[in-house]
């Protein structure tokens, strides 16, 4: 009698694979509006703006609630025609947007400049499902890393974005960065030809067909709470120093082009890491690389404490962009493990919606405490909500499931 080694047969990821670097390539592009509309923003509405500067941070205020507002309708659009569908739907809205910005510009008009930056930031959220686009095709095993990559594109939008706004922000001399707005359309259009290429099979929608459990049911689950919550304090506090950043350097009597190189390191620190983030995450758990992040982005506040030199706002922002990548990559991570297949359209556009939500009043309200209380005082805000994600993560992290019905969390 012959032995037979019985085999578990190997997952074939190739097409995850293949629509991964489609992603990478679309988000290294698309990614580049963010960072020009962040860099331009808050100086922008700072020249556009009389005496009061205090809401000059609104139009990246503006940027975020449009992200915020566009994650409902981009999932929902999305489960009816498509991930590749939507998406190159999303470029076509992002670059109106910059049509419009860089005509605010030219009209010297603050709010035609926030509503149209608005515009621009619903584009974002499309660019924001990518990563949970990644995941559609990809095992179990490989969708952390499919998640990682795809925000690994950001490092090339971390370059494109602001050397965009250096090189072009003076093109239209009467006009200060109207040429930046205008160049991300460019960037976008070409985004959406790359999507063309992009290969993950239609939604079918089913009559009639379960749809899972509750949002409510969802939501009151711990790991649920936990994952978003942290992901949530992550992306709002980097948004909160961030914005504030280049004006704090600019009241610091930096020049502008220093400004706009710390947050292009800023930006690339954001998504280097993301090639190592879904090894780290598979080898050592969500939960680990999050409090990883929590305190790095602890290490930011006391980086920028420390002094006001340039080399002190590079630091922080550094720290600040790595921090960010670990809480947020393995907050999502962790949001993944929390649904199931049919629940996740609806999962993921309530997890965005969390996240920009918070992200939003984080930027609104930068400005306003560096008009009024300054640098440290930004800083010193970050260390409470940090060290409060941590204390959550941890206690999740060692909390037994609580039932046969929840799924194995990664340890």
């Amino acid at each position: 009698m012959s032995d037979h080694v019985v085999t578990k047969p190997l997952v074939d990821d190739s097409a995850a694979r293949r629509n991964v670097m489609v992603l990478v390539t679309a988000g290294a592009l698309a990614g580049s509006m963010p960072p020009i509309s962040f860099a331009s923003g808050a100086l922008a509405g700072h020249m556009l703006l009389g005496a009061d500067k205090s809401l000059a941070t609104l139009p990246v205020t503006a940027f975020v609630v449009g992200t915020a507002c566009g994650t409902v309708p981009a999932a929902l659009l999305m489960r009816r025609v498509g991930r590749r569908a939507g998406f190159i739907f999303g470029m076509g809205i992002g670059a109106l947007g910059g049509v419009l910005q860089g005509l605010a510009m030219i009209a010297g008009s603050f709010a035609m400049l926030c509503a149209a930056t608005l515009l621009a930031g619903s584009c974002a959220a499309f660019v924001q499902q990518f990563r949970f686009a990644a995941a559609d095709t990809a095992s179990e095993a490989f969708r952390p890393r499919a998640i990682s990559l795809v925000l690994a594109g950001g490092i090339v939008a971390a370059i494109i974005g602001p050397q965009t706004v250096i090189h072009f922000a003076d093109l239209i001399p009467a006009a200060q960065f109207a040429g930046s707005y205008f160049a991300s359309i460019g960037l976008l259009l070409a985004a959406a030809l790359v999507l063309l290429l992009l290969d993950i099979p239609k939604p079918t929608v089913r009559r009639g067909a379960a749809g899972g459990r509750s949002l409510k049911e969802i939501a009151r689950r711990p790991e649920f709470l936990v994952a978003v919550g942290c992901a949530t304090a992550a992306y709002a506090l980097m948004s909160f120093v961030m914005t504030a950043a280049p004006l704090a350097m600019v009241m610091h009597e930096h020049h502008r082009d220093a400004a706009l190189l710390g947050i292009q390191w800023h930006v690339m620190a954001m998504y280097a890491p993301s090639f190592i983030t879904g090894t780290l995450i598979a080898r050592f758990g969500g939960h680990s690389v999050v409090a990883v992040g929590l305190f790095l982005l602890i290490g930011c506040a006391f980086a920028a404490l420390a002094g006001t030199s340039v080399a002190h706002f590079w630091g922080a922002l550094v720290l600040l962009g790595i921090g960010w990548n670990f809480a947020f990559v393995g907050g999502t991570a962790l949001v993944t493990q929390s649904y199931r297949p049919e629940e996740k359209e609806k999962v993921q556009a309530l997890n965005d919606f969390v996240v920009f939500g918070f992200v939003a009043v984080a930027s609104l309200s930068a400005g306003g405490v560096l008009q009024i209380a300054g640098w440290d005082v930004v800083n010193l805000a970050v260390l409470p909500v940090a060290a409060a994600c941590l204390v959550a993560v941890f206690w999740l992290a060692r909390r037994p499931a609580a039932s046969s019905g929840e799924r194995p969390r990664v340890p």
